[in-house]
């Protein structure tokens, strides 16, 4: 019931139009950008354990943002990457979601939503904030904009998206990396 609450709150928030958004930045005003080399980190999955972008050298990595676990965009999203894996899988590439969220709340996520990719925990906003992904506030509740990164197996930032459409972005990504191969 909270948490239905809360997406309420969320809608209403961005629909009014009355939240705070900031870009982040990378360092000194910078932010990452298609061509450059993407930010390496480590952070927490909800297998607790560490997780490192460069243990995927040599692999397409679709590192996406997403606001919040278990709320409704968020959970189809997820569900669309969850379908396509074996496509990504047979493409070389591996999908992380980023959250704001703890290990917990990912844990939880997964393990409701048969979720079997990696959740990434950012609470302190350092990979959120590396990668220049908006945040949205309201009051105490922060959470990150809807934006991919596709890393190409060497490290570069390939492209990225600010999503709008989540029912065809799995989709689009898959194009992204098919078009890329040839």
């Amino acid at each position: 019931m909270v948490q239905k609450r809360w997406m309420a709150v969320g809608c209403a928030v961005a629909l009014a139009g009355s939240f705070a958004l900031t870009r982040n930045v990378a360092a000194a005003g910078d932010m990452v950008a298609v061509g450059t080399a993407a930010p390496n980190f480590t952070l927490p999955s909800q297998e607790d354990k560490q997780v490192s972008l460069s243990e995927y050298k040599g692999k397409w990595v679709v590192l996406y943002f997403y606001p919040k676990d278990q709320t409704a965009g968020c959970t189809i999203e997820a569900h669309n990457f969850q379908r396509d894996l074996k496509k990504y899988e047979a493409l070389n590439a591996v999908v992380l979601g980023v959250s704001l969220d703890t290990v917990d709340s990912h844990k939880s996520f997964c393990t409701k939503d048969s979720l079997t990719f990696k959740l990434l925990a950012d609470p302190d906003r350092k990979v959120v904030d590396a990668y220049g992904v908006p945040v949205k506030s309201f009051g105490p509740v922060h959470y990150a904009e809807r934006d991919t990164f596709l890393i190409s197996p060497e490290g570069k930032i390939v492209k990225e998206w600010q999503v709008k459409d989540i029912q065809a972005h799995s989709g689009e990504v898959l194009a992204a990396i098919e078009a890329m191969k040839k």
